[in-house]
């Protein structure tokens, strides 16, 4: 009788051949869609379970921030620069696609530490774990969008056709959320200062992204947004969502082949190390 045995080796996925590789990344995402469903209705289920306004919180800080600004701008201690369209609205669609990349990343970015006790029980890919907290950032934004369309009705304009291209539009933003998500959360595994310096992070990069005012024309403002991917991102979907067209083409292209190398570069550096994850929670 000959018996059959089998040998593990360490770190065998490096020496596969990146197509090898990238098969085998294809397959553990594919073959976990319904964990990583599941995750999502947890998580999800889970952040608004004992609040009081639940998700109706999705709208209370939009509205909020907006509301400040207008009067900030109002008294002249901010200025929102020149802008054709009721400010509510661009403010709106601004703030809505910011949080793809801002909640999502601060969600992602915490999602394996957040899931320590599952991963040190049971052996499972730990990719559904990042996608489904960036899938979670989805939501509030798309509620916010509903507001827009509400706010398009209140101020009597009519959304341009283009609205139909900006799923198509948002998504590098999304490819770049869920490739950085990948590998802050790994680094959070190791360094947990990680999770909250991402929340600040951020707070900075949306005073120095043409989120909720125009695009300066001339000055270091104009420098910073000329050479921020993140505002190209943003600001070709919200023209699309608002304007009907953009001038920003050339500066999304480069965004977009940026956002996908980081995904991917990201991604199997996450992928190399998911095994030894448990070690770090």
């Amino acid at each position: 009788m000959i018996e059959k045995a089998i040998v593990y080796f360490p770190d065998k996925s490096i020496k596969q051949g990146y197509l090898s590789l990238f098969k085998e990344m294809v397959r553990d995402v594919v073959n976990s869609k319904w964990l990583t469903w599941q995750l999502f209705k947890r998580n999800f289920n889970a952040l608004y379970r004992q609040s009081l306004l639940g998700i109706t919180w999705a709208l209370i800080i939009p509205l909020v921030t907006v509301g400040t600004l207008i009067y900030l701008n109002a008294s002249g201690i901010f200025n929102v620069g020149v802008i054709t369209i009721p400010y509510p609205l661009y403010a709106v669609a601004g703030i809505a696609l910011w949080q793809l990349f801002s909640v999502g990343l601060a969600l992602s970015a915490n999602s394996l530490v957040g899931a320590g006790s599952m991963i040190t029980q049971v052996n499972f890919p730990r990719e559904p774990l990042v996608i489904s907290a960036v899938i979670q950032g989805i939501v509030p934004s798309l509620i916010q969008i509903g507001v827009l369309f509400i706010l398009f009705a209140y101020y009597q304009i009519a959304p341009p056709l283009t609205v139909l291209l900006v799923p198509l539009a948002v998504i590098p933003l999304l490819v770049l959320t869920l490739g950085l998500g990948f590998i802050f959360s790994l680094i959070n595994t190791v360094l947990r200062d990680v999770g909250n310096m991402i929340s600040i992070v951020v707070m900075f990069l949306v005073f120095l992204t043409p989120v909720v005012y125009a695009k300066p024309s001339s000055g270091l403002a104009a420098v910073v947004s000329k050479y921020n991917p993140l505002y190209y991102l943003v600001s070709v979907p919200r023209d699309l969502l608002l304007f009907g067209g953009t001038v920003e083409w050339q500066g999304y292209i480069y965004s977009t082949l940026l956002s996908v190398a980081v995904f991917f570069a990201c991604w199997r550096a996450f992928h190399l190390a998911e095994t030894r994850i448990a070690e770090r929670i």
